[in-house]
């Protein structure tokens, strides 16, 4: 061994554990300021100021529907949406006027760096029209939060929820808010209504859901349009079906909806009827 050797072998067993410290130290250091600055991220959205979003990716779905993602100005940003509340999105259509419209987006609230929209388009849809034919790096308007729906988690011991098609989302906001929580004992219940099979929006994240928590969580489905093989509900929601799948009225208790009027009103009507009282009620 040469005395160069002899030098540096102690030199590096005395010194690399203090190394490899410091470098410990400086790692969990940026860590830690990091998570402290993105904490500090101020959240996109203004309820008086409409914002753009870029959009960075588009998905088909089904045949009608599809999943917008929309980047925001920062990676650890997040949106800044309480739960159960909507957006709203303004498009410039191609004679050059402007529509709005609500949504409520199908990511998490405490998603960062992007949101996400599920929608269907309809063919005398002004604005889902309008966003369909939305390229990759095209942009649209935003402004929130709005809504009058005041979640506080482990606020009620159950939720029963109404939903006809597109009114899905604001319920999906709501189940993933719940059950992100493995301690939280709320229980949902839902109730979701649709004119086919194809037509259920979120059906695999929904069962998904389902699936990990099925004491937390139950679903039926009901179809007006029901072929032979089908074994949920058919036809429209009735007050049994409200009886048998959702919570009895109690103090502790809330059945939100969102959905068609025509369905919002049938459904008042089936919750008036069952005693579910006005303080027990809300419609997104």
């Amino acid at each position: 061994m040469t005395a160069v050797t002899e030098e540096l072998v102690p030199f590096l067993i005395n010194n690399i554990p203090h190394a490899i410290l410091v470098i410990l130290v400086l790692f969990l250091s940026f860590v830690m300021v990091k998570d402290f600055y993105r904490g500090l991220r101020k959240p996109f959205l203004e309820p008086d100021q409409w914002k753009s979003l870029q959009l960075v990716d588009k998905k088909i779905l089904t045949h009608n529907t599809r999943r917008f993602r929309f980047v925001l100005p920062h990676e650890d940003q997040q949106l800044g949406l309480p739960v159960g509340q909507h957006i709203t999105i303004k498009a410039a259509l191609p004679d050059g006027t402007e529509i709005m419209r609500p949504y409520t987006p199908t990511s998490e609230g405490y998603q960062r760096g992007y949101v996400d929209f599920v929608i269907k388009v309809y063919p005398q849809g002004r604005m889902t029209q309008a966003m369909d034919i939305l390229e990759i790096g095209d942009s649209l308007l935003f402004k929130g939060p709005k809504g009058r729906f005041q979640y506080a988690p482990r606020g009620k011991r159950a939720y029963g929820m109404l939903a006809g098609g597109t009114g899905i989302t604001p319920m999906y906001q709501l189940m993933q808010a719940v059950l992100k929580d493995p301690n939280d004992p709320t229980k949902l219940s839902l109730i979701f209504a649709n004119v086919s099979e194809d037509d259920i929006l979120l059906r695999e994240e929904i069962d998904d859901l389902a699936a990990r928590n099925p004491d937390r969580l139950s679903v039926y489905y009901v179809l007006n349009e029901a072929n032979a093989e089908w074994t949920g509900g058919k036809g429209f929601i009735t007050a049994d079906m409200i009886q048998m799948y959702l919570p009895a009225p109690a103090d502790d208790v809330a059945v939100v909806r969102c959905g068609p009027l025509p369905m919002m009103e049938a459904m008042k009507g089936h919750l008036n009827t069952l005693g579910y009282s006005v303080e027990q009620q809300f419609q997104f």
